[in-house]
């Protein structure tokens, strides 16, 4: 497949494994990479520049192929010196970045002066239109289905993806409810140029989380899922557990971010991720679980959706425009 997306960025198939906190590793970065999409390691989950840039040269040893790092901006509780991260990304010679979170606007200069290609998450069309107006170089566009945070618009897939293709002239990758070839034909033929998958690329052998919560998403269906946060106008998608249900309960009663601030902590979700229990934290996950059936390597999950896309827009769709 050729997209003005795979030619920017220099990858086989228009796939991005998204920068997931906790998840975003070399290892699952390289595997993807590996198997023709863009993995994507997330910056924060090393606690220190020095950790990101050991994990950096981790992945560049496993893989000869592009990779990119998540840089989420603004949107976690401790204080992080972003110029540190952004120093070693670019000293490391990492040519593609995802940022998220708050503009990128303030690191653009210096990723455009290294070279870098900027991909910036975005999740309605007026941010898009900024994140384009500032220079970055592509969009990703998070629809409402998405694992995280979904923003406050709750706009689909379906109405968001081709609202942001013609209003933008960069590129512009669909994320949100996509897990297979179906989603990846879709989001072409409603103009964008790619696909961003997160909560499919954690169903994988490659994806450093326990096994039972990649059979707990295995089992679930697309209502699993529940939205929390909401109240405090930072709406997060979750698996739909026992500690979404209280922190939905406490802000139904009018609680406030402080008293379900335990309930979700990185240490309830390190806890969850680590020893497989589904209710020990919060474990973000997307609506498109419902769609996951197995748990295949990265390189299979790559070469199926590759697969079944073209098979869907050569077969199937051409047969039903036939003469």
């Amino acid at each position: 497949m050729k997209t003005r997306v795979t030619e920017l960025l220099n990858i086989e198939a228009p796939i991005i494994c998204g920068g997931m906190m906790r998840v975003g590793t070399a290892d699952l970065a390289a595997a993807a990479s590996n198997a023709g999409a863009l993995g994507v390691m997330t910056a924060l989950t090393q606690p220190t520049a020095e950790g990101l840039e050991k994990e950096i040269a981790r992945c560049a040893a496993m893989t000869d192929k592009p990779f990119g790092v998540n840089l989420t901006v603004g949107v976690v509780a401790s204080e992080i010196n972003y110029d540190d991260y952004v120093a070693v990304i670019i000293n490391s010679g990492v040519k593609i970045v995802e940022t998220a979170g708050r503009s990128p606007e303030p690191f653009m200069d210096r990723f455009k002066e290294a070279g870098i290609k900027v991909i910036h998450k975005c999740v309605a069309v007026r941010h898009a239109l900024k994140a384009e107006r500032i220079g970055v170089d592509v969009v990703s566009i998070d629809g409402f289905e998405c694992a995280g945070h979904p923003g406050e618009q709750d706009v689909g897939g379906l109405v968001l993806f081709p609202a942001a293709a013609q209003a933008l002239t960069i590129p512009v990758v669909a994320s949100g409810g996509i897990a297979d070839g179906r989603g990846l034909a879709a989001a072409l033929a409603l103009g964008c140029e790619g696909i961003n998958m997160g909560t499919r690329f954690m169903v994988t052998r490659e994806a450093p989380i326990h096994e039972g919560i990649k059979q707990k998403v295995v089992e679930m269906d697309e209502n699993q899922t529940r939205l929390i946060f909401r109240s405090y106008k930072n709406t997060a998608r979750v698996y739909r557990n026992v500690v979404a249900d209280e922190v939905a309960s406490i802000e139904a009663a009018g609680g406030e971010f402080g008293q379900v601030h335990h309930l979700v902590s990185g240490a309830n979700q390190e806890k969850a991720w680590s020893t497989g229990d589904i209710d020990a934290g919060m474990v973000t996950v997307g609506m498109s679980g419902g769609l996951i059936n197995d748990i295949p390597s990265c390189e299979e999950l790559v070469r199926n959706v590759v697969g079944d896309a073209e098979r869907i827009i050569a077969q199937r769709l051409a047969g039903m425009t036939a003469a």
